[in-house]
């Protein structure tokens, strides 16, 4: 090893990096200990036994690591496969292997097993340093973009929660708006969400598609915008005009809610216009029936129609929640998805029943 040295510059990582020499010729050790100390780097540790390596790779989480190729009981390659493989994903630990090996052959398999540069000995101060800074600056700078990146990711999915959250609060806002004329608590609606996301998880759809629906059947009656208050409102039972006219609110709520490409929205889409279909094909407005029928709108025409029974409304009085439960019972086959009514069913003794 020749005597040339360069001065440290002031600031740059050699002097405060944690680098880990491993070769079995103590006497290279040695040679590679006083390089590092005379250019000021006093975190470098060495070992000759390549059997000791990878624990104290682990331990010691170098910053670099210098690797001779050719040793006893654990060859360099071997040991370079066992530190990559402890090589946290993400992250980048260069290896400078330093052999006196010169064939091709070495130099391709060091590099190609994940080696990030190689030196031939004897070795020359100058090179072995501007190698070992260079690395050092590799890291460095892979570490800088790593915290740049995870500061950026960070704050992508800060400013997707917040438009998550807007578009929820959004679509909270519009189900209220389209049940305020006929509730103004507009609590019916979030009631429906909440035991049609409580029903699907009892048919155990996914729960990607269970928060789906608690969050678009609120909106189920949305097209209720488009009915007149004189037939919304009305405190009797309709004429055959007047239902009509009432039924069409599951077109407009389709039409209103259609053409999105947000899950939620396309979900309520689907839930306005078959919220009103029945099992045995004699709903509206399409006369659909059985499976035809989008489980979504099946769950919701059970939860609908049963937070409908148990509460106040223009044209009726509240029923009592063991007779609303006994309609939907009747109705299994009938009007409503057999399957439905019984997860439905089953949820009746759950805490917090009914929703």
């Amino acid at each position: 090893m020749t005597d040339d040295r360069r001065p440290d510059e002031a600031g740059e990582p050699l002097h405060r990096a944690r680098i880990l020499i491993i070769d079995d010729e103590a006497a290279n050790v040695r040679l590679l200990e006083r390089l590092l100390a005379h250019e000021g780097c006093a975190g470098a540790v060495s070992l000759t036994d390549p059997r000791e390596a990878l624990a104290l790779f682990e331990v010691y989480q170098p910053d670099l690591v210098l690797l001779d190729l050719h040793m006893p009981h654990r060859d360099g390659l071997e040991v370079l496969a066992d530190l990559r493989g402890a090589t946290p994903p993400g992250s980048f630990v260069p290896i400078l292997v330093l052999t006196a090996d010169v064939t091709s052959r070495a130099k391709t398999a060091a590099l190609s097993g994940g080696a990030s540069d190689f030196l031939v000995k004897p070795l020359d101060t100058a090179e072995v340093l501007l190698r070992i800074r260079n690395l050092l600056r590799m890291r460095q700078m892979h570490s800088e973009l790593s915290r740049e990146n995870e500061r950026l990711d960070a704050g992508v999915r800060a400013r997707t929660h917040e438009l998550e959250e807007a578009q929820h609060e959004i679509l909270a806002r519009l189900a209220r708006a389209a049940e305020y004329r006929d509730d103004f608590t507009g609590d019916h609606t979030q009631r429906v969400g909440d035991l049609a996301a409580r029903i699907a998880g009892a048919l155990h759809l996914p729960p990607d598609e269970v928060e789906i629906i608690r969050r678009a059947a609120p909106l189920h009656d949305v097209g209720k915008i488009g009915i007149p208050d004189s037939i919304l409102t009305k405190p009797s039972v309709l004429t055959l005009e007047e239902r009509m006219v009432m039924q069409r609110h599951t077109v407009i709520g389709a039409d209103i809610l259609g053409g999105s490409r947000f899950a939620p929205l396309q979900r309520a889409a689907e839930i306005a216009l078959t919220h009103h279909l029945r099992w045995d094909g004699t709903g509206y407005p399409t006369g659909a029936a059985g499976e035809e029928i989008p489980v979504s709108g099946r769950i919701v025409a059970v939860a609908d129609v049963f937070d409908a029974l148990i509460h106040e409304r223009p044209y009726k009085a509240a029923w009592p929640v063991p007779a609303a439960l006994a309609e939907v019972r009747d109705q299994r086959g009938r009007q409503f998805d057999p399957h439905v009514v019984d997860a439905f069913l089953a949820l009746a003794d759950a805490p917090g029943f009914p929703a």
